[in-house]
């Protein structure tokens, strides 16, 4: 658990609408999650289709409170573009982590499990459990 700071979430996608789709989703299945910080990162600066390391990096200022922050990506070029905010050391908040996880389960169990005051170790390993989620 953490001292009572909460894990922030960033969802980035290729599409706007489906970022933020998916943010308010999660939000709701955590019974409103109000007090979990969840940012959607999607498209481009000019609302096309598309990842920018701009909104990806103001996303993560902005959910900051601390504990960490769990960036979860939906296809390919959203994770190298993630990969390389990371890698450039100075664009992200510390402790932001890029969580393989699927994007809609994950982000669910990641703002589910943040919402309980549970670290950044636990929010991943939560949203990476999500691959197991069985549909039949």
């Amino acid at each position: 658990m953490s001292d009572g700071k909460l894990v922030g979430i960033v969802l980035v996608s290729h599409s706007a609408e489906v970022a933020a789709s998916v943010a308010e989703l999660a939000k709701g299945l955590a019974g409103g999650g109000a007090e979990v910080a969840v940012a959607a990162a999607g498209g481009t600066e000019g609302g096309g289709l598309g990842t920018s390391a701009e909104l990806i990096a103001g996303a993560a200022a902005a959910v900051d409170r601390g504990a960490g922050i769990a960036v979860l990506a939906d296809l390919g070029s959203a994770v190298l573009t993630v990969k390389a905010l990371l890698a450039e050391g100075d664009e992200l908040p510390e402790g932001t982590r890029l969580v393989d996880a699927p994007f809609v389960e994950g982000a669910v169990a990641a703002v589910v499990t943040a919402a309980t005051g549970a670290d950044l170790a636990a929010v991943e390993a939560a949203a990476a459990e999500a691959y197991s989620y069985r549909k039949v």
